[in-house]
């Protein structure tokens, strides 16, 4: 009779906790959310006073072209700056961890300004376009990654190798520019936005599945900030690549 009253209990009980566990997880995906899309207003407001002040003139020598030391030590310090937050994103506590994004998506905006410019003086309509179809995708990707009951794990391996891939080419066209001219810059384009899509659509799944298994608040807090940092590296990606691509002339 006991074990017959616990089960009626625990029937009872389980809309209850559902709707709890569902409160919880748009909660944490609220936050998510966010901290991501604030992470992308910081980095508009900072591409937008740079070039408003004329700060760009500082990241590029307009005679002949070439960026500036400034510009590199922006760049490389802000990619050291996103791997050691996310190397220790559970040692710190989740409004340092915020901080850390805030710095590193303004540190984007400046040097996302050189590509900025040059397409403002020749495309201007192309950025409000690769912005509109960037956050298409990335809606879509993300809903996909949260709703489909495949396993998207298999992608883990695949997705890091073109991501230092892209990150490799990205390097060497430093030293040789034509390199991405061409044919060439064009597929590197198409597979960054296609590998970073599909980041989302993997990170989104892994966020999902992260909360499940962790209990505790504290970690829930600096789950979602590692999360809103990794998606917010996903969408800009795309939208730089996006950009880039529509402006191959």
């Amino acid at each position: 009779m006991a074990i017959k009253n616990i089960a009626l209990k625990t029937k009872t009980d389980m809309p209850q906790q559902n709707k709890t566990a569902r409160s919880g997880i748009e909660l944490y995906l609220k936050r998510i959310f966010a901290l991501m899309f604030g992470a992308v207003a910081l980095t508009a407001v900072a591409s937008y006073l740079t070039i408003w002040g004329g700060w760009f003139i500082y990241l590029i020598n307009l005679h002949t072209g070439n960026f500036t030391a400034l510009y590199y030590i922006l760049l490389f310090g802000g990619l050291a700056l996103s791997i050691w937050a996310q190397v220790r994103a559970f040692s710190f506590k989740p409004a340092t961890g915020a901080l850390l994004l805030a710095l590193y998506s303004v540190l984007m905006g400046i040097v996302m300004t050189p590509l900025l410019v040059a397409v403002l003086t020749v495309n201007p309509a192309s950025i409000l376009f690769a912005f509109i179809l960037a956050a298409v995708m990335f809606a879509c990707m993300a809903l996909f990654g949260y709703k489909t009951v495949k396993d998207l794990s298999f992608l883990g391996i695949f997705l890091m190798m073109g991501m230092i891939g892209l990150i490799l080419v990205g390097l060497a066209s430093f030293i040789w520019p034509g390199i991405l001219g061409g044919t060439f810059g064009t597929i590197v384009c198409f597979i960054g936005v296609l590998v970073f899509a599909l980041f989302t659509a993997y990170d989104m799944q892994n966020l999902k599945r992260a909360y499940a298994v962790t209990a505790d608040d504290h970690q829930r807090n600096q789950l979602a900030v590692l999360g809103a940092l990794h998606l917010y590296i996903s969408f800009i990606a795309m939208f730089q690549y996006l950009l880039s691509l529509f402006n191959r002339n």
